[in-house]
């Protein structure tokens, strides 16, 4: 596995666009967000061109297709939106778009829990937890200043070190496009190793459906099993033991029966990393209920104020 791109292009690429998001954070007075946002997009530019020429050097088939440069152009405008405009709940409907954009990548990919999961957590649960947050730390606009900003939303802080930060550490990460990818494993070998056709042993009612539906099995036969109980499949030479009156006969695989995506994923979660469900429940039931002591504290609050506004105003008019 060779180089995807240039260190050199990379490097400049993230440089520039290091520059471009400094230049678009918020602040006081002249605010280059458009020039900004012009120098971002060179960046990103320079980086496609660089993947580009060195995919079209190599195999021009290893190009990406133009769904990935439009969800990709999407979620990078959208992140830098995020972070860079005055308003937080603007900034939240942009998170919105880019988890869109991103879950639109992960279907190129063709990793649709990832996907769904992305929707259904971070634009939903998650989303709905920063704007009761958001919310409640806004404070109201006045009739004198109905469009103020606090001071925190008008103007990053600290933006040449977050920027700074930021960006070293994309460069680390992405230093693998061109040092550490020759050192991994071939992806086919891990899907192999890991899930393939061995997820298929312990779902054996998927196997006898496939085996149903390509009239390999009939009426009043089932997948046998041994004496604990286990359905007799081997996922290695891919065939099936059928139980019919008594007899076993073993039954090669349909050529389409192949794990799905979702089941492969399903199967490592349950399998291997139980934990990592219940930590998932539990951080998103904090999360809840931290939104909903929020949302009763400022109700009370608007209560109290309301009351104290009604006695101010019988005192001054008692009539």
């Amino acid at each position: 596995m060779g180089e995807a791109i240039s260190p050199f292009v990379l490097y400049a690429a993230i440089a520039l666009g290091a520059i471009g998001v400094w230049m678009a954070l918020p602040r006081r007075g002249v605010n280059p967000q458009v020039l900004g946002a012009i120098v971002g997009a060179a960046a990103v530019g320079l980086v496609l061109l660089g993947l580009g020429l060195r995919a079209g050097a190599s195999d021009a088939s290893h190009l990406p297709n133009i769904y990935f440069y439009v969800f990709a152009a999407i979620a990078l405008g959208a992140c830098l939106r995020v972070i860079t405009h005055q308003k937080p709940v603007y900034a939240a409907l942009y998170f919105i778009l880019a988890i869109l954009a991103s879950a639109g990548l992960y279907l190129i990919l063709s990793a649709e829990f990832m996907a769904f999961a992305l929707i259904i957590i971070y634009a939903g649960a998650i989303l709905i937890t920063y704007l009761f947050v958001i919310m409640l730390a806004t404070q109201a606009p006045s009739e004198e200043r109905t469009e103020a900003l606090s001071e925190y939303d008008a103007t990053a802080r600290e933006p040449l070190l977050a920027t700074g930060v930021g960006f070293t550490l994309l460069a680390v990460l992405t230093s693998m496009l061109f040092t550490g990818s020759a050192s991994l494993p071939d992806s086919e070998a891990v899907v192999a190793g890991r899930n393939g056709d061995e997820v298929l042993a312990d779902l054996p009612s998927r196997v006898e459906e496939a085996l149903v539906e390509a009239g390999l099995m009939g009426e009043g036969q089932t997948i046998a099993r041994d004496a604990d109980g286990q359905a007799l499949i081997d996922p290695v030479a891919r065939t099936a033991s059928v139980e019919t009156g008594g007899e076993i006969v073993e039954i090669a695989w349909p050529a389409g029966l192949a794990a799905r995506n979702v089941e492969s994923l399903a199967y490592d979660f349950l399998n291997r990393h139980p934990g990592t469900i219940e930590i998932a429940g539990i951080i998103l039931l904090m999360a809840m209920l931290g939104a909903v002591v929020l949302s009763r504290r400022q109700v009370e609050i608007d209560e109290e104020a309301k009351a104290h506004q009604s006695r101010h105003l019988s005192v001054e008019d008692p009539a």
